[in-house]
């Protein structure tokens, strides 16, 4: 076995090691961690839709706890203002001079709740976050570190008072992610959880214990980046894409970014099966998130009942796999 070989082998065990602890803290929702360990990987942002309580911060803080990386939380409303998030400049009282304070960007993991509550100026202050992860403060350039990756939050039910993001915006994200309420048995088993031995509403992570640190998320980031695509599945991939640009139901399809989300994405799926080259199931896998937000349905099809999923798994049974 190559020393490549082994890396993947490895990498995988880390992998499942990470899910595993997550899974200590959080119950149920296993496609949801797996997303977000796929968007760690490569180095990509993820928007969470789901109505409040089913577990979002407590995916989030499990995540880092598992990394040991640092959090920060933001919660964002109509009236916060650009530099509540990048930071800014002070005037030091004892040197006269003006005194950069970093804003909570400058983190490992930031949980961006509610983001669409913010409006537009403060939604554009991170999008530039986002795509070049830095910062500019007084005219001083300030990297942020690494890894470095937003989980952005949005409840489904509530639009008053929010402002909707815009599709540049919703473009940056690698994923969007629907959560969905749990299983019967899984409910029965967060209530447990949650109601024994605790005190308040205290996050139950005890139990989650640190299996990577920043040096091994930024390995496992360079060992995706030079993951095996086949020009079979990389054609699979885009002509996915492009059929979403004249599919019926769907007013505006998938720009360029959505065929690179898909591939990126899926090289990091058959990192997490331990593989060092993608199949068109990797594919099949991310397709709905990573392609949900990045098409608008016709009236007729709202009308009619269709979300975007309903489209894109009618696209995914329409197109052929390629066999590799």
């Amino acid at each position: 076995m190559t020393a490549e070989s082994n890396s993947i082998v490895r990498a995988g065990e880390l992998l499942t090691k990470l899910r595993t602890q997550i899974g200590n803290a959080l119950v149920g929702q296993a496609e949801v961690v797996d997303q977000i360990i796929i968007a760690l990987i490569v180095s990509g942002h993820v928007l969470i839709e789901g109505v409040p309580g089913l577990g979002k911060t407590l995916l989030v803080r499990a995540l880092a706890q598992a990394m040991s990386l640092r959090v920060s939380r933001v919660q964002f409303t109509p009236d916060l203002m650009p530099s509540d998030i990048t930071g800014h400049a002070v005037l030091d009282s004892t040197t006269r001079e003006l005194r950069i304070v970093r804003g909570p960007v400058f983190t490992n993991v930031l949980l961006a709740d509610e983001i669409n509550r913010a409006p537009a100026k403060t939604q554009s202050a991170l999008l530039e976050v986002m795509q070049e992860y830095q910062v500019t403060l007084e005219g001083e350039t300030l990297a942020l570190p690494k890894p470095f990756i937003v989980l952005a939050t949005q409840n489904p039910l509530e639009t008053e008072g929010t402002y909707p993001l815009p599709e540049a915006q919703l473009d940056r994200f690698l994923l969007k992610i629907d959560m969905s309420y749990p299983s019967l048995e899984q409910e029965i088993d967060i209530v447990a959880r949650t109601t024994t031995d605790q005190t308040g509403d205290q996050l139950p992570l005890a139990g989650v214990t640190p299996v990577l640190n920043e040096r091994m998320v930024l390995a496992l980031q360079q060992l995706v980046a030079r993951q095996r695509v086949d020009k079979a599945v990389l054609d699979y991939a885009v002509r996915i894409v492009r059929a979403t640009r004249d599919w019926p139901g769907i007013a505006v399809g998938s720009g360029s970014r959505g065929p690179i989300a898909l591939v990126r994405a899926a090289k990091a799926a058959a990192l997490m099966a331990a593989r060092a080259f993608v199949v068109p199931d990797d594919v099949k896998g991310v397709a709905m998130a990573a392609l949900r937000h990045r098409v608008a349905l016709s009236a007729d099809a709202q009308l009619d009942g269709h979300s975007a999923d309903d489209l894109i798994r009618a696209i995914l049974d329409s197109i052929a796999a390629p066999r590799v």
